[in-house]
């Protein structure tokens, strides 16, 4: 298994030239050719999470070669426990999201689970990619497929929702590289070659001056800020979310969104020190002001798929406010709520699809009473419910809570303010939530339409199922997953609090810097 990584990133891709080869009539077999195909990468990411040694800081599972010599770019693999936990997330994410779209994908069936496979291999790819060239292919490789799952495949105004998705996320890419081969020159004196190997990046690039180290750190964190999407980075998201097609929606906001979050602790924090702590203000205060101000959206929307878009603003903010609160027990659960909203956004987006499918309305005033008719649909609907609003016992407590514990003693934010304001959102989030469930699915049913719509099948059961055990299992033990990052962030900590004992930036120093804004 020396070369697991990439056997789970080509695997996949090799595999799904056969679904082009099927007769388009054959929409069966090629549905469950696609889903068996899914299943490998969903194995390997398991015996990866099972080989792991979490007692070990250093990378796992590497591979590197030279890939192309000019340049002295690597393919260089390797994951820690962070990137472990997001290949597991996303191999786990893709089978359901084809079993959730198995009858509502009706036109173009083989190119559609095409480009779900080679999404599937993309995103693994980006998560354990150690080269910025190399991750930076597999970023812009997924912009590929994503456009056209929505241009395709979405609803009556997806030309201009997914317009708007390449021109903002493309925008992005090109100011991450930019800073990419910025960032290997002004390196290459330190290093002795010019290199974009993120190992050997990592110990010369604090060395840079503290100017040099915010431009770059602007360059690659608005690159990751717009894929999160923070405020006021977030209008695409909305129009993405509402026009995708069922899987489409469930594919983004579990992985496609975690790639911005991910791009934050791996390649801001380590690489740009000095400039982190010196521009943690104005992060922050982006993530606050996303964290209410996507709750508050949320309250006034009439589409339940534009609600849970605009809650993931919300929720992806905490992930945010955790990442610069750099202390471990926030990032632990940054981590955590990558994964938590992975699974509850997700599922939400797939009961959205099940709604849409039997009603072809997404607004809220069309329905009501559901829970008299689909009584199996509503207990799974307010599991998920509960799990997004952050109820104890169930996976999104763990991660809001982890978050707001070491945001609010957190040296690098400097106030409670972030914290206390932040807050406030876990209220709104119960408010706009419970609000939308009464609406859908509670009181009398009015609409003759849905008097008849039936429960959940045995496959979109099945679809939520997994879902449903690891919410609840991540809410009762989630040290089943924290221990396999807890080495991994404080591997990261260490690192940084390295950068203090020597004078970072022309004699700017990240410990005075922190004093500064601590309390």
């Amino acid at each position: 298994m020396n070369n697991i990584l990439s056997i789970m990133i080509f695997l996949p891709v090799l595999l799904s030239i056969p679904v082009l080869l099927f007769k388009k009539e054959k929409e069966t077999l090629i549905k469950s050719y696609a889903f068996l195909v899914s299943l490998i990468p969903l194995a390997l990411a398991v015996y990866l999470f099972f080989a792991y040694d979490p007692s070990n800081a250093e990378y796992q599972f590497v591979e590197k070669f030279k890939w192309i010599t000019i340049s002295n770019t690597f393919y260089f693999l390797g994951i820690d426990g962070i990137s472990m936990l997001l290949i597991l997330m996303s191999a786990f994410i893709f089978p359901l999201s084809i079993l959730a779209s198995w009858t509502s994908i009706k036109n173009n069936i083989k190119q559609f689970y095409f480009l779900i496979l080679l999404l599937d291999a993309g995103l693994i790819g980006v998560f354990s990619s150690l080269d910025l060239i190399l991750f930076y292919v597999f970023w812009e490789f997924i912009l590929i497929p994503m456009y056209f799952m929505i241009g395709f495949w979405g609803a009556e105004d997806r030309i201009y929702a997914t317009v708007k998705f390449f021109l903002y996320t493309m925008f992005g890419s090109l100011l991450m590289l930019v800073g990419i081969i910025w960032l290997a020159f002004l390196c290459t004196p330190m290093i002795g070659q010019f290199s974009t190997d993120l190992t050997l990046l990592t110990g010369v690039s604090r060395s840079l001056p503290l100017n040099s180290q915010i431009y770059l750190f602007i360059l690659f964190t608005l690159s990751f800020l717009i894929k999160v999407p923070l405020f006021p980075f977030h209008t695409w998201l909305p129009d993405a979310h509402v026009q995708a097609p069922t899987a489409g929606s469930v594919i983004l906001a579990a992985v496609l969104l975690k790639m911005g979050t991910y791009g934050l602790l791996r390649f801001s924090l380590p690489l740009f020190p000095a400039a982190f702590v010196k521009l943690t203000p104005y992060i922050a205060t982006l993530a606050v002001i996303g964290i209410v101000y996507g709750a508050l959206l949320s309250i006034v929307q009439k589409d339940i798929k534009k609600l849970v878009a605009y809650s993931s603003v919300s929720h992806l903010g905490f992930i945010v406010l955790g990442t610069f609160a750099l202390t471990d027990v926030a990032l632990q659960g940054s981590i955590i709520q990558m994964i938590n909203h992975g699974l509850s956004t997700g599922a939400l987006f797939m009961i959205v699809g099940v709604l849409y499918e039997r009603r072809h309305t997404k607004k809220i005033v069309d329905f009501g009473g559901i829970m008299r008719v689909m009584p199996v649909f509503s207990v799974v609907f307010m599991i998920v419910l509960f799990s997004s609003i952050g109820l104890p016992g169930l996976n999104g407590f763990v991660g809001e809570f982890l978050i707001l514990l070491g945001s609010f003693y957190s040296a690098n934010l400097g106030t409670d303010v972030y914290t206390i304001i932040s807050t406030t959102a876990v209220i709104l989030a119960a408010v706009y939530l419970l609000w939308m469930f009464q609406r859908v699915m509670l009181g009398p049913i009015e609409n003759e339409k849905n008097k008849d719509l039936p429960d959940l099948s045995k496959r979109e059961l099945l679809s939520f199922i997994p879902i449903i055990i690891f919410i609840v299992w991540i809410g009762v033990h989630p040290n089943t997953f924290l221990s396999k990052t807890e080495t991994s962030v404080k591997r990261i900590i260490e690192n940084f609090h390295t950068a203090q004992s020597s004078n970072v930036g022309q004699n700017v120093d990240i410990k005075t810097e922190l004093t500064k804004n601590g309390k």
